[in-house]
C-alpha cells in the first residue's frame, strides 16, 4: 500500500487545518505546554508568556477553534486546559526531532 492510498487529501488537508494551523506559532507552542502543566486562566497565561491579553486570547481562540484547548468557566475565570494529550506527545516527539537537528548542524 502506498502512502497515496493510506492517506486522502481531504485528511491531508484536516491535518494541516488543525494541527499545522494551530500550532503554526510559537506562542501558540508555548500556550499549549503551559496549559498541559495545569489549567490556567488568560491573565496567568499573559503573565507567564509576557504578552498582552489581547494576543493571548487571539491564540487561545485558534487553538480552541481546532480543538487544541479546552475552556471551562470557573465563577468569573475561564480556564483553558489541554484538549488532547496525544498533541502533547506529537509536540515531544517533533522537539526530539529537532534536537537532533540542532545537534547535527
Amino acid at each position: 500500500m502506498t502512502i497515496n492510498q493510506m492517506i486522502s487529501e481531504d485528511e491531508v488537508a484536516l491535518m494541516h487545518h488543525y494541527i499545522c494551523e494551530g500550532i503554526g506559532d510559537a506562542k501558540r507552542l508555548r500556550l499549549l505546554y503551559l496549559v498541559a502543566e495545569q489549567p490556567r486562566n488568560v491573565t496567568e497565561l499573559t503573565e507567564l508568556l509576557d504578552v498582552t491579553q489581547p494576543t493571548v486570547s487571539h491564540h487561545l481562540r485558534i487553538l480552541r477553534e481546532r480543538g487544541l484547548v479546552n475552556a471551562e468557566r470557573d465563577g468569573t475565570s475561564i480556564y483553558y486546559t489541554l484538549g488532547d494529550p496525544r498533541i502533547l506527545e506529537a509536540m515531544n516527539i517533533l522537539r526530539s526531532f529537532v534536537a537532533d537537528k540542532t545537534q547535527e548542524a
